[in-house]
C-alpha cells in the first residue's frame, strides 16, 4: 500500500483531541432504549430531537454538520473504544492514550513515533505540528521536532525582528542569559531549538498568503484551529501530522447546555474543515480522528455526569468506510463495568488501523502489540 492520497498528495492525519472526557451517551445516543432515560431522568436528550442513525442510534442535535458526514458515507464511528482497567483519572487516561501503553508509563507519544517513522533523519521539522499552546504528550518523541503553533498569524520566535541575522544574534544573547557549566550545552540546545523555530516560523508564517477559500469558518478556537490546519495543509509544506484540542468536555454540571455548546463548535469546525478540503482537492488524502480520554457514567448526578470509561472516537474523510464499528456498550446493570459503559474494543485498534492501512508504517512498535484492525479504511 502507498502513502500517497488518491490525487497524488502525501497522505494526511489530523488529530482532534476532546479534551476532558466527552460524555459517549449524549453524544452518539440509544433514543429508542428506555434505560437511557431511566439511568438519565435529567440529563438525557429527547427522543424526538435526536439525529437518527438507524432505528437504535442517533447522535447528539448540535451535531448536524457531522451528520451530513454521516449521511454522505465519510464517518465513522468507533463504539465501546477503550482500555483494560480504565482509569478515570484525566491526567492517567490521557497518557495512556498519547503513548498507547496501558500497564506503565510511556516514555513516547504515538504520533511523535510516527513522525519519527515518516520522516527518519528529521529532514522536515514541519512533518508534525500542533495547533495549541505547549507540546501534546502524544507528539512527543526524542530527536523529534514539532512545532507548536499559538496564531498561525503570528507565530514565530521573536517574530517582530524580521531580518534573520538579527535573530540569530537575539537567540545568541537569549543563550548566554544561562550561566555555570552547563552554558556551553544549554546554548548549544538553545541555537539548535531556535535555528529550527526560525525555519519552521518562517515557513508557516507564508501559509495564510497562499491561502484561498470560499468556507467562513466560526470565530471560536476549535473553528479557528481547523482552518490553520487547512491553511498549513494546502500549502503544501510536507506536514503530515497534524494536532489540536478542545474543551472541556468535563461536565460534571450544567451538562446539556455544555456540551450542547461543545459539540455545536466541533461539528461545525470538522464540517466546514471537510468542505474547505473537497474545495481544496485535499478530502481523499485526509484522515480525522476525534477521540476523548474517557467516558462519562451512565447514570447523570442530577446536573451533568461523572468519570467513567468507554467512550466513542470519530474517523472522518473522503477515504474513509462511513458506519458504525465496535458494539455500542450494553446500559443492563449486569454488563455494566462498575456503573461505565463496558468497553469491548481496544482504543490501539483504532491507531494501528490508521497508522497501516493509512499512513503505511509498521503499527506493532508504536502501539506496543498487536490489534485487530477495522475496515474503515481500506486495506
Amino acid at each position: 500500500m502507498g502513502t500517497n492520497g488518491r490525487n497524488g498528495h502525501s497522505r494526511n492525519v489530523v488529530v482532534v483531541q476532546l479534551s476532558g472526557g466527552n460524555d459517549a451517551l449524549n453524544t452518539v445516543i440509544p433514543y429508542t432504549n428506555g434505560l437511557y432515560y431511566q439511568f438519565r431522568p435529567q440529563v438525557n436528550i429527547a427522543e424526538d430531537r435526536v439525529l437518527p442513525l438507524d432505528d437504535n442510534l442517533g447522535l447528539n442535535p448540535s451535531m448536524a454538520a457531522m451528520k451530513g458526514l454521516w449521511d454522505d458515507g465519510k464517518l465513522a464511528i468507533v463504539n465501546g473504544i477503550g482500555y483494560p482497567n480504565p482509569n478515570r483519572s484525566h491526567f492517567r487516561s490521557m497518557d495512556v492514550w498519547h503513548t498507547a501503553e496501558s500497564e506503565k508509563i510511556g516514555e513516547e507519544g504515538w504520533l511523535g513515533q510516527a513522525i519519527r517513522d515518516l520522516d527518519p533523519n528529521s529532514e522536515n521539522v514541519l512533518t508534525g505540528v500542533n495547533f495549541g499552546r505547549g507540546l501534546p504528550r502524544s507528539l512527543y518523541a526524542k530527536g523529534v521536532p514539532v512545532a507548536s503553533v499559538g496564531d498561525l498569524n503570528t507565530y514565530g520566535l521573536f517574530p517582530d525582528i524580521e531580518d534573520e541575522k538579527l535573530r540569530a544574534f537575539a537567540l545568541e544573547a537569549f543563550s548566554k542569559m544561562y550561566g555555570g557549566e552547563a552554558r556551553d550545552n544549554v546554548a548549544q540546545f538553545i541555537r539548535q531549538t531556535g535555528t529550527d523555530a526560525l525555519k519552521g516560523a518562517d515557513i508557516l508564517r507564508s501559509a495564510p498568503r497562499q491561502y484561498s477559500s470560499s468556507i467562513e469558518y466560526a470565530d471560536n478556537p476549535i473553528a479557528q484551529n481547523m482552518k490553520a490546519i487547512a491553511q498549513v495543509m494546502t500549502a503544501d509544506l510536507g506536514t503530515r501530522v497534524y494536532y489540536t484540542l478542545h474543551g472541556s468536555f468535563d461536565t460534571h454540571a450544567g451538562e446539556l447546555n455544555a456540551h450542547s455548546k461543545l459539540w455545536d463548535e466541533v461539528s461545525g469546525a470538522i464540517g466546514d474543515f471537510m468542505d474547505d478540503l473537497e474545495e481544496q482537492g485535499l478530502a481523499d488524502d485526509t484522515v480525522v480522528l476525534m477521540y476523548s480520554e474517557f467516558g462519562r457514567r451512565i447514570r447523570d448526578n442530577g446536573a451533568g455526569t461523572d468519570h467513567g470509561s468507554g467512550g466513542t472516537a470519530f474517523v472522518v474523510g473522503g477515504a474513509v468506510k462511513g458506519g458504525l464499528y465496535g458494539e455500542f456498550p450494553s446500559l443492563d446493570e449486569d454488563k455494566q463495568l462498575e456503573g461505565d459503559m463496558h468497553f469491548n474494543n481496544d482504543f490501539r485498534s483504532t491507531y494501528s488501523t490508521i497508522l497501516d492501512r493509512w499512513l503505511g508504517l509498521d503499527p506493532v512498535p508504536i502501539t506496543n502489540g498487536v490489534y485487530e484492525q477495522f475496515d474503515f479504511i481500506a486495506k
